[in-house]
């Protein structure tokens, strides 16, 4: 079974590191924006002793382990859907895989240029929420310019679903899909962003993270994240806990 996940994050807060320790790929990490460019692709097996065990009283002569594909796209910044940094585009490399995982940098390095100017995860959190809603608003408007012309045939599901795309598309949109069960079937054709499981990657140490950016995460509930786990990449080998999570809540 092969879960995928997109790795998502402002430019320089160790979104290529993370993929590099999960991976074991070799990528370009730089001290400056964008050194991401084109979408590193990777896939990692899932560490479960369970898989050992049942092929040792089966006897098996094969064990096929489940494994999750990663996907690290370039840097979000703020007004990316304006075209900043280097735009939203590459959003779309990450619309067909299961699961987000948001990258923030807690580690307060002042030789790590940060985009922004100052280290503040719970508004960097912010930033990429609004960027992955706005995509899906673009998403949405485009949807519902199609269906739009297609609904004067007078079909009653186009009807239905150009009424549901007129109510996103005028609405916050991440909270209401995040909410209404209604939009399940709309929402999972669309492959919203805003609708996927978050796991949140902390980068820096326990004692890096603000209080308030731990409640904020526990606050969105589920399926907005499904947790969070605090590493500081820059002295850790390898991320099991990352992919275990991941594969747990997925």
């Amino acid at each position: 079974m092969k879960l995928s996940i997109g790795i998502v994050g402002l430019p320089n807060v160790g979104k290529s590191t993370l993929f590099h320790i999960l991976t074991d790929q070799k990528v370009t990490i730089a001290n400056y924006p964008f050194a991401t460019i084109d979408p590193n692709v990777g896939i990692v097996v899932v560490p479960d002793e369970r898989v050992d065990i049942l092929a040792g009283m089966s006897k098996s002569a094969k064990k096929i382990p489940a494994v999750v594909e990663f996907y690290d796209i370039a840097g979000l910044v703020k007004g990316a859907n304006k075209g900043e940094g280097l735009g939203n585009q590459f959003l779309s490399h990450i619309r067909e895989c299961q699961a987000i995982c948001m990258v923030l940098r807690c580690f307060g390095k002042g030789d790590i240029i940060h985009v922004e100017g100052t280290v503040d995860p719970l508004r960097d959190l912010e930033i990429v929420e609004t960027e992955l809603a706005l995509k899906d608003l673009e998403t949405v408007e485009k949807r519902l310019e199609k269906v739009s012309r297609d609904a004067r045939s007078g079909n009653k599901e186009i009807g239905a679903e150009k009424e549901m795309l007129e109510k996103l598309s005028a609405s916050d949109i991440t909270p209401l899909i995040r909410t209404n069960k209604g939009y399940n079937e709309y929402v999972g054709r669309l492959n919203l962003l805003s609708a996927k499981p978050r796991i949140f990657l902390l980068n820096g140490e326990e004692k890096d993270v603000p209080e308030d950016l731990r409640i904020k995460i526990q606050e969105m509930g589920p399926p907005a994240h499904g947790g969070y786990v605090v590493v500081d990449l820059d002295n850790v080998l390898e991320v099991p806990e990352l992919i275990t999570k991941a594969y747990e809540v997925l």
